[in-house]
Protein backbone atom coordinates (compact mmCIF):
# COMPACT_ATOMS: atom_id res chain seq x y z
CA UNK A 1 0.00 0.00 0.00
CA UNK A 2 1.38 3.38 -1.30
CA UNK A 3 0.51 6.17 1.04
CA UNK A 4 1.47 9.91 -0.31
CA UNK A 5 1.42 12.81 2.36
CA UNK A 6 1.01 16.47 1.05
CA UNK A 7 2.86 18.60 3.50
CA UNK A 8 2.44 22.38 2.82
CA UNK A 9 4.94 23.95 5.19
CA UNK A 10 6.31 27.70 6.03
CA UNK A 11 9.12 28.10 8.45
CA UNK A 12 8.52 24.71 10.02
CA UNK A 13 12.34 24.44 10.98
CA UNK A 14 11.41 23.15 14.16
CA UNK A 15 9.03 20.85 13.44
CA UNK A 16 9.69 19.29 10.00
CA UNK A 17 12.56 16.49 10.99
CA UNK A 18 10.37 14.74 13.58
CA UNK A 19 7.32 15.60 11.71
CA UNK A 20 9.24 13.27 8.23
CA UNK A 21 10.94 10.62 10.56
CA UNK A 22 7.47 10.39 12.07
CA UNK A 23 5.31 9.92 8.54
CA UNK A 24 8.56 7.29 7.41
CA UNK A 25 7.90 5.22 10.46
CA UNK A 26 4.41 5.15 9.70
CA UNK A 27 5.37 4.33 6.13
CA UNK A 28 4.21 7.35 4.53
CA UNK A 29 5.92 9.32 1.58
CA UNK A 30 5.47 13.09 1.28
CA UNK A 31 5.42 15.40 -0.98
CA UNK A 32 6.57 18.84 -0.05
CA UNK A 33 5.20 22.25 -0.38
CA UNK A 34 7.04 24.57 0.60
CA UNK A 35 5.13 28.21 1.07
CA UNK A 36 8.62 30.46 0.61
CA UNK A 37 10.20 29.29 4.35
CA UNK A 38 13.41 31.53 5.51
CA UNK A 39 13.94 29.60 7.49
CA UNK A 40 16.10 25.77 6.86
CA UNK A 41 12.61 23.62 6.28
CA UNK A 42 13.11 23.28 2.67
CA UNK A 43 16.70 22.08 3.32
CA UNK A 44 15.84 19.88 5.79
CA UNK A 45 13.41 18.33 3.05
CA UNK A 46 15.76 18.27 0.71
CA UNK A 47 18.34 15.65 2.69
CA UNK A 48 15.59 13.14 2.28
CA UNK A 49 15.25 13.83 -1.37
CA UNK A 50 14.51 10.03 -2.90
CA UNK A 51 14.25 8.43 0.74
CA UNK A 52 10.60 9.20 1.85
CA UNK A 53 10.77 12.77 0.46
CA UNK A 54 9.00 12.36 -3.30
CA UNK A 55 9.05 15.69 -4.59
CA UNK A 56 9.60 19.30 -3.34
CA UNK A 57 8.28 22.44 -4.93
CA UNK A 58 8.13 26.09 -3.65
CA UNK A 59 4.68 27.28 -3.94
CA UNK A 60 4.64 31.26 -3.92
CA UNK A 61 3.31 33.07 -0.98
CA UNK A 62 3.08 37.21 -1.95
CA UNK A 63 2.78 38.10 1.12
CA UNK A 64 0.30 36.83 2.48
CA UNK A 65 -1.10 33.03 3.84
CA UNK A 66 -3.16 32.10 1.10
CA UNK A 67 -4.58 28.64 2.40
CA UNK A 68 -7.07 28.36 -0.27
CA UNK A 69 -4.79 28.41 -3.16
CA UNK A 70 -2.24 26.15 -1.28
CA UNK A 71 -5.10 23.58 -0.59
CA UNK A 72 -6.46 23.94 -4.43
CA UNK A 73 -2.70 23.20 -5.20
CA UNK A 74 -3.09 19.82 -3.11
CA UNK A 75 -6.32 19.02 -4.27
CA UNK A 76 -4.30 18.69 -8.17
CA UNK A 77 -1.67 16.79 -6.54
CA UNK A 78 -4.10 14.42 -4.85
CA UNK A 79 -5.26 13.62 -8.73
CA UNK A 80 -1.82 13.23 -10.20
CA UNK A 81 0.62 11.63 -7.54
CA UNK A 82 1.57 8.03 -7.30
CA UNK A 83 -0.23 6.34 -4.31
CA UNK A 84 -3.05 4.27 -3.08
CA UNK A 85 -3.96 6.73 -0.07
CA UNK A 86 -3.57 9.88 0.42
CA UNK A 87 -3.23 12.44 2.72
CA UNK A 88 -3.27 16.14 3.81
CA UNK A 89 -0.69 16.84 6.89
CA UNK A 90 0.73 19.98 8.55
CA UNK A 91 4.10 19.69 10.05
CA UNK A 92 3.13 19.96 14.05
CA UNK A 93 0.98 16.78 13.76
CA UNK A 94 1.59 13.94 14.67
CA UNK A 95 -0.81 11.31 13.01
CA UNK A 96 -1.49 7.54 14.68
CA UNK A 97 -2.84 4.17 13.51
CA UNK A 98 -5.29 2.53 16.13
CA UNK A 99 -3.69 1.02 18.91
CA UNK A 100 -4.00 -2.67 17.12
CA UNK A 101 -2.45 -1.56 14.06
CA UNK A 102 1.68 -1.27 13.61
CA UNK A 103 1.25 1.49 10.84
CA UNK A 104 -0.97 4.15 9.27
CA UNK A 105 -0.47 2.07 6.33
CA UNK A 106 -1.45 -0.74 7.28
CA UNK A 107 -4.22 0.60 9.05
CA UNK A 108 -5.45 2.57 5.95
CA UNK A 109 -5.21 -1.12 4.06
CA UNK A 110 -7.66 -2.46 6.82
CA UNK A 111 -9.79 0.49 6.00
CA UNK A 112 -10.44 -0.48 2.37
CA UNK A 113 -10.84 -4.03 3.02
CA UNK A 114 -13.42 -2.58 5.35
CA UNK A 115 -15.13 -1.29 2.43
CA UNK A 116 -14.06 2.47 3.68
CA UNK A 117 -12.34 4.98 1.83
CA UNK A 118 -11.71 7.87 3.96
CA UNK A 119 -10.34 8.45 7.63
CA UNK A 120 -11.19 11.11 10.55
CA UNK A 121 -9.04 11.97 13.22
CA UNK A 122 -9.63 12.90 16.43
CA UNK A 123 -7.08 15.89 17.76
CA UNK A 124 -5.51 15.81 20.96
CA UNK A 125 -3.61 19.14 21.31
CA UNK A 126 -0.41 19.75 23.53
CA UNK A 127 0.72 22.91 25.10
CA UNK A 128 3.24 24.35 27.15
CA UNK A 129 1.87 24.98 30.93
CA UNK A 130 2.07 28.07 33.65
CA UNK A 131 4.49 25.46 35.48
CA UNK A 132 6.82 24.55 32.11
CA UNK A 133 6.18 27.31 29.48
CA UNK A 134 9.24 26.77 27.52
CA UNK A 135 9.33 24.14 25.17
CA UNK A 136 10.68 26.00 21.72
CA UNK A 137 14.08 23.28 21.42
CA UNK A 138 14.39 19.74 19.31
CA UNK A 139 12.95 17.33 22.21
CA UNK A 140 9.77 18.99 22.89
CA UNK A 141 7.83 15.78 22.13
CA UNK A 142 9.71 14.76 25.22
CA UNK A 143 8.92 17.43 27.35
CA UNK A 144 5.69 18.84 26.62
CA UNK A 145 3.22 16.64 27.87
CA UNK A 146 -0.27 18.16 28.72
CA UNK A 147 -2.69 17.53 26.27
CA UNK A 148 -6.47 18.17 25.79
CA UNK A 149 -8.95 16.93 23.20
CA UNK A 150 -10.59 19.23 21.17
CA UNK A 151 -13.47 18.02 19.00
CA UNK A 152 -15.21 21.63 17.78
CA UNK A 153 -17.47 19.61 15.05
CA UNK A 154 -17.53 15.82 14.14
CA UNK A 155 -15.86 14.68 11.90
CA UNK A 156 -13.55 17.16 12.45
CA UNK A 157 -10.21 16.37 10.48
CA UNK A 158 -11.19 13.40 7.96
CA UNK A 159 -7.75 14.09 6.57
CA UNK A 160 -6.75 10.69 4.95
CA UNK A 161 -8.68 8.88 1.86
CA UNK A 162 -8.58 6.44 -0.93
CA UNK A 163 -7.50 7.50 -4.15
CA UNK A 164 -10.21 8.75 -6.43
CA UNK A 165 -11.03 8.22 -10.46
CA UNK A 166 -13.55 11.68 -9.84
CA UNK A 167 -12.19 15.31 -8.60
CA UNK A 168 -11.66 15.17 -4.57
CA UNK A 169 -12.11 18.76 -2.76
CA UNK A 170 -10.03 20.03 0.44
CA UNK A 171 -10.33 23.73 -0.62
CA UNK A 172 -14.08 23.96 0.82
CA UNK A 173 -13.50 23.27 4.43
CA UNK A 174 -10.00 24.92 4.87
CA UNK A 175 -8.22 22.04 4.70
CA UNK A 176 -10.47 20.07 7.29
CA UNK A 177 -12.22 17.43 5.60
CA UNK A 178 -12.23 15.83 1.99
CA UNK A 179 -15.09 15.57 0.03
CA UNK A 180 -15.71 13.56 -3.21
CA UNK A 181 -18.92 11.28 -4.58
CA UNK A 182 -19.04 8.02 -2.53
CA UNK A 183 -17.28 9.36 0.75
CA UNK A 184 -17.02 5.86 3.33
CA UNK A 185 -15.75 7.52 6.04
CA UNK A 186 -14.46 4.97 8.59
CA UNK A 187 -16.06 4.51 11.68
CA UNK A 188 -13.20 4.56 14.68
CA UNK A 189 -11.43 8.15 14.53
CA UNK A 190 -7.74 7.31 14.07
CA UNK A 191 -5.52 9.36 17.19
CA UNK A 192 -3.62 12.64 16.03
CA UNK A 193 -1.16 14.47 18.16
CA UNK A 194 -1.02 18.08 17.62
CA UNK A 195 1.81 20.54 18.62
CA UNK A 196 -0.18 24.10 18.82
CA UNK A 197 2.86 25.66 20.53
CA UNK A 198 6.01 25.57 22.19
CA UNK A 199 6.43 28.70 23.96
CA UNK A 200 4.71 32.27 24.50
CA UNK A 201 7.36 33.49 22.20
CA UNK A 202 6.86 30.55 19.48
CA UNK A 203 2.95 31.10 19.44
CA UNK A 204 3.52 34.93 18.53
CA UNK A 205 6.21 34.03 15.71
CA UNK A 206 3.61 31.37 14.48
CA UNK A 207 0.18 33.53 14.57
CA UNK A 208 0.36 36.93 15.46
CA UNK A 209 3.44 37.78 13.05
CA UNK A 210 1.64 36.06 9.95
CA UNK A 211 0.27 37.67 7.48
CA UNK A 212 -3.47 36.39 6.53
CA UNK A 213 -5.29 36.47 3.00
CA UNK A 214 -8.40 38.99 4.07
CA UNK A 215 -10.73 36.92 1.93
CA UNK A 216 -9.85 34.05 4.14
CA UNK A 217 -10.28 36.25 7.33
CA UNK A 218 -13.56 37.26 6.31
CA UNK A 219 -14.69 33.87 5.64
CA UNK A 220 -13.51 33.00 9.27
CA UNK A 221 -10.88 30.15 8.08
CA UNK A 222 -8.20 31.62 10.75
CA UNK A 223 -10.30 32.24 13.58
CA UNK A 224 -8.57 32.93 16.79
CA UNK A 225 -5.37 32.61 15.05
CA UNK A 226 -5.57 36.56 13.70
CA UNK A 227 -6.52 37.45 17.53
CA UNK A 228 -3.38 36.02 18.72
CA UNK A 229 -1.03 38.63 21.03
CA UNK A 230 1.61 37.66 22.93
CA UNK A 231 0.97 39.80 25.90
CA UNK A 232 -2.70 38.63 25.73
CA UNK A 233 -1.88 34.28 26.30
CA UNK A 234 -1.98 33.15 29.19
CA UNK A 235 -0.83 29.13 29.30
CA UNK A 236 -3.28 26.66 31.37
CA UNK A 237 -1.93 25.24 34.06
CA UNK A 238 -0.92 21.41 34.00
CA UNK A 239 -4.16 20.39 36.37
CA UNK A 240 -6.52 21.64 33.80
CA UNK A 241 -4.87 19.38 31.47
CA UNK A 242 -4.09 15.75 30.98
CA UNK A 243 -0.55 14.02 31.55
CA UNK A 244 0.74 11.86 28.47
CA UNK A 245 1.45 8.64 28.94
CA UNK A 246 1.61 6.85 25.85
CA UNK A 247 -0.35 6.77 22.32
CA UNK A 248 -2.38 3.82 23.45
CA UNK A 249 -3.80 6.44 26.45
CA UNK A 250 -4.92 9.32 24.98
CA UNK A 251 -8.10 10.56 26.58
CA UNK A 252 -10.92 11.50 24.06
CA UNK A 253 -13.51 11.76 26.70
CA UNK A 254 -14.47 15.51 27.63
CA UNK A 255 -13.43 16.97 24.61
CA UNK A 256 -12.57 21.26 24.62
CA UNK A 257 -14.56 23.07 21.55
CA UNK A 258 -12.13 25.95 21.45
CA UNK A 259 -8.50 25.76 21.67
CA UNK A 260 -6.79 27.48 24.43
CA UNK A 261 -5.55 30.66 22.65
CA UNK A 262 -8.86 31.17 21.71
CA UNK A 263 -9.73 34.79 23.18
CA UNK A 264 -13.10 34.68 21.35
Amino acid sequence: MRVVALLATYNEERFITGCLDHLFHQGVEVYLLDNCSTDGTRAIAERHLGRGVIGIETFPRYGTLDLRAILEREEHLAATLPGAWMMHVDADERHLPPRSHGTLAEAFEDVERQGDNAVNFMEFTFVPTQEHPDHDHPDFQRTMRWYYPFLPFSPHLVRAWKKQPSAMELAWSAGHQVRFPGLRIYPQAFPMRHYLFLSVPHAARKYAHRNYDPRAVEAGWHGWRVKVRSELIRLPAETDLRMYVSDDHLDSSHPRTRHCLDLG
